[in-house]
């Protein structure tokens, strides 16, 4: 039986931030998952690069049985209509399952309460409090580093798409850490730093 990796992507998705995790899960995971991507409604999502994706599930029909919830960051988690999302992180959160968000869409995690009690970072704690108001009160456990991960939430600010995949890919075990360290070195660091023998 598959396990599902649900992707939240709302219009202006960052498709850069979804990318190397998809990729990777299909990649190291030898076909245990099924990546599945979920939005306001089943109408066509456009990313900021232009990629064009027919949602898998609506609000209303996602799955209850999955392994991860990953939002995407964006142009539009600011958006009021974006607060639909919330009902479905909140009970991600409460059944313990893996949650993430990068960039803006950690912010938002911010607004639904779910980052109070738990180590997590942003694009900027000052933006998080102001945006999130009295419904974030998690100051004390935010971290100025580029990926956070604290009882199965991971976030990460807008740089660090690949430290966001590392955390989430070693948060549902897609392989050995050992497999996702050597995927994220060579992801982040190439092929050339490898020593080079002496002429």
């Amino acid at each position: 039986m598959k396990k599902t990796i649900l992707f939240v992507i709302l219009q202006q998705y960052a498709d850069w931030e979804a990318a190397y995790i998809s990729s990777a899960i299909a990649m190291l995971g030898q076909e245990q998952y099924d990546i599945k991507t979920v939005s306001l409604s089943k109408d066509c999502v456009q990313s900021i690069g232009g990629f064009r994706v027919l949602p898998d599930y609506d609000l209303e029909s996602v799955p209850k049985d999955y392994e991860a919830l990953v939002l995407i960051g964006g142009m539009t988690w600011r958006n009021e209509n974006a607060q639909q999302v919330a009902a479905l992180v909140k009970d991600c959160y409460q059944k313990g399952r893996v949650l993430g968000g990068i960039c803006d869409a950690s912010g938002f995690l911010a607004t639904t309460g779910v980052l109070n009690e738990v180590g997590h970072t942003g694009n900027d704690l000052n933006d998080m409090k102001q945006w999130a108001g009295a419904a974030y009160t998690g100051e004390a456990r935010y971290i100025s580093k580029q990926a956070v991960s604290g009882k199965n939430v991971i976030t990460a600010n807008g740089t660090a798409p690949l430290e966001f995949a590392k955390e989430i890919l070693l948060a549902i075990k897609v392989a050995s850490e050992d497999k996702i360290t050597e995927w994220y070195n060579f992801h982040k660091l190439g092929v050339y730093t490898a020593p080079m023998p002496k002429m």
